[in-house]
C-alpha cells in the first residue's frame, strides 16, 4: 500500500531562555500508509507531540523533513486535521457552528457548512445538541465535537494528541469505540499519541514505541488481532506486557542517566 506520510530523518532541537540546546527529536524515520491507524508511546518527554505538531505544520524541523504525497510539508494543509486534548472550541460558538468553523475559514457557504456540520453531528451521535454551547456538554462530548470538527474538513490524514487523556475510564473506552466505527467508515490515516499501553493495543495497527533524551524510534510493533479487540483475549494481555516492559526499560535507562 502506498505511503502518504514520510518522515525522513528528522530533528528537532530547541534552544531554552537559558541558552541549554535540547534535542527533542533524533532521526525520526516512519513510513505511513493510507488508511494506517498508528499509536505513538513512549515516556514523557520523549517529543512525542513534537512530532505530531510538526507534521502538522504547526512546528518546523531542525533537519529532515515530512513529505505528504511526495511533497515537502512546512505548513498546516486541509488534508492533515488535528485534534488536541484540550479540545480548543470556541465558547461563545455553538456545537454546529464550531463543526462548521473550519469550513468558514475555507470560504463554504453557510448552507454548505451547515450541512456537512449536520452529518458529521449525526456520526457522533450529538443531533440534539447543535444548538447547545460548549459548557453545557461534558468533556467527553465536547471532544466528540472535536473529533467531528477535524473530520468536518474531510482530511486525509487526523492527527490526534492524547485526545482523550482528561477523560474518565468509561468515557473513554466508549470513544475509543467511536472512533474506531469512524475510522472505518471515513477511511482516514489516523496517527494517535497516547501514554495508555491499553489504548495503543485496543486502537492501533501498529505502535510506534519512543524512546527519550533524545526522542527516537526504539521499535514499531504490529498488532495482528481482529478487531473488535477483546481486552480478557490472553493475546492482548501478553501485548500489553511487552509494551509495558519496553516503557519501564526505557523509564530505568532514563533515571539511571541522570
Amino acid at each position: 500500500m502506498e505511503s502518504c506520510i514520510v518522515i525522513d530523518d528528522v530533528e528537532k532541537i530547541f534552544t531554552t531562555q537559558e541558552g541549554l540546546v535540547v534535542r527533542a527529536l533524533d532521526k525520526i524515520n516512519l513510513e505511513v500508509k493510507e488508511n494506517d491507524f498508528i499509536c505513538v508511546v513512549g515516556p514523557s518527554g520523549c517529543g512525542k507531540s513534537t512530532l505530531l505538531r510538526i507534521i502538522a505544520g504547526l512546528e518546523s524541523t531542525s533537519k529532515g523533513n515530512i513529505l505528504y504525497r511526495g511533497v515537502e510539508m512546512n505548513k498546516p494543509i486541509k488534508e492533515v486535521g488535528m485534534v488536541f486534548q484540550n479540545y480548543s472550541l470556541l465558547p461563545w460558538r455553538t456545537v454546529l457552528d464550531n463543526i462548521a468553523l473550519g469550513l468558514e475559514f475555507r470560504g463554504i457557504s453557510k448552507k454548505e457548512r451547515e450541512n456537512k456540520a449536520r452529518h458529521y453531528l449525526n456520526i457522533i451521535g450529538m443531533n440534539e445538541f447543535e444548538n447547545a454551547y460548549p459548557y453545557e456538554l461534558s468533556g467527553g462530548m465536547q471532544q466528540r465535537v472535536a473529533i467531528a470538527r477535524a473530520l468536518a474538513n474531510d482530511p486525509d490524514i487526523l492527527l490526534m494528541d492524547e485526545p482523550f487523556g482528561a477523560l474518565d475510564a468509561y468515557t473513554r473506552i466508549i470513544l475509543q469505540k467511536e472512533l474506531l466505527k469512524i475510522w472505518e467508515s471515513n477511511k482516514k490515516t489516523i496517527l494517535f499519541v497516547t501514554h495508555s499501553v491499553d489504548e495503543a493495543v485496543y486502537l492501533s495497527d501498529r505502535i510506534v514505541v519512543m524512546s527519550s533524551k533524545p526522542g527516537k524510534i526504539k521499535d514499531i510493533i504490529e498488532i495482528d488481532m481482529s478487531r473488535p479487540r477483546d481486552r480478557a483475549n490472553p493475546e492482548y494481555a501478553i501485548m500489553t506486557a511487552r509494551l509495558l516492559d519496553m516503557l519501564e526499560d526505557e523509564n530505568m535507562a532514563n533515571n539511571l542517566g541522570k
